[in-house]
């Protein structure tokens, strides 16, 4: 077993999983100290980094793609407060995150552990129920349904449409997007027939976010909705190989793009997800 002890927090690894306890430290991030112990297990590791400084150091973790909820959510936003894969290290135990870091590693050999994506979460994702209040409203969820509700700092046309209650069902989607400079940030449900155009102050299925100590929390109701959708392996279809399935007329392959154009507006596809599926099609063409 190895272990590490700081302020920032304690990390432990018996060989099939780490766990990442966040410190008490007045400097760990509320989202961190909310989200608590983290259970990572072996299989989700893509690999573990030490980096010295002159007063303090910095363990790493990366995780394999699609295996951690959290991660996807917040699109690689979470910023470094703020990301429960980061240990600040003091400078008089570099040679015990050495050590940590040449365990993991060894491990992640023996057990040869592929650094490629993996097709479903491997993490469970915060627990259920939650609320967590900021910017212009409350959001909560209970693994069937999000409640939106608005504060007296909601925009006016906004605020009179009342409480929102989105049906997981209905829910094609979740975006985070912390504040940065001038931009406000916001947590927003891609649902099923609604525009994703709508800044977040006039969206009803949106929270606007305007970078204060508890906008982070938000990412906790993305990621509780997120872990629930189906994994983003699964967004794509396999286009089948065209030595295996009959040719496709053009109208078809044209259909099939005006398909595509409706999944990325829905918010079912990514920029990058309809790119690829987009050139496949072409491709045949």
């Amino acid at each position: 077993m190895a272990e590490i002890i700081q302020k920032d927090g304690i990390w432990v690894f018996d060989g099939d999983a780490l766990r990442l306890t966040p410190g008490r430290d007045k400097n760990v991030s509320v989202l961190r100290r909310t989200l608590g112990e983290l259970a990572v297990p072996l299989g989700a590791l893509a690999g573990v980094s030490f980096e010295q400084g002159r007063r303090s150091g910095r363990l790493r973790l990366r995780l394999r793609d699609g295996a951690d909820p959290l991660l996807h959510a917040t699109g690689g936003r979470l910023t470094e407060p703020h990301d429960p894969y980061q240990l600040t290290v003091e400078a008089d135990r570099y040679g015990v995150a050495e050590y940590f870091t040449d365990e993991v590693r060894d491990a992640l050999l023996l057990a040869r552990v592929p650094g490629t994506p993996v097709g479903e979460y491997l993490l469970p994702g915060p627990p259920l129920p939650l609320t967590v209040s900021a910017g212009d409203g409350t959001a909560s969820f209970d693994g069937e349904q999000v409640r939106l509700e608005w504060n007296w700092k909601t925009e006016d046309a906004k605020a009179a449409a009342g409480p929102r209650t989105l049906a997981l069902a209905d829910i094609l989607g979740v975006e985070w997007q912390p504040s940065a400079g001038l931009e406000n940030g916001h947590l927003r449900f891609l649902v099923r027939g609604a525009p994703v155009k709508t800044r977040a102050k006039y969206d009803p299925n949106a929270v606007e976010l305007w970078g204060f100590k508890r906008d982070p929390l938000m990412a906790l109701v993305a990621t509780a909705v997120q872990v629930r959708l189906p994994h983003p392996s699964a967004a794509v279809p396999e286009t089948p190989r065209a030595a295996d399935a009959p040719e496709a007329d053009h109208d078809a392959l044209l259909r099939r793009l005006r398909e595509l154009g409706e999944l990325r507006r829905e918010g079912v596809l990514t920029d990058e997800e309809f790119t690829l599926a987009k050139q496949a099609v072409l491709k045949r063409m």
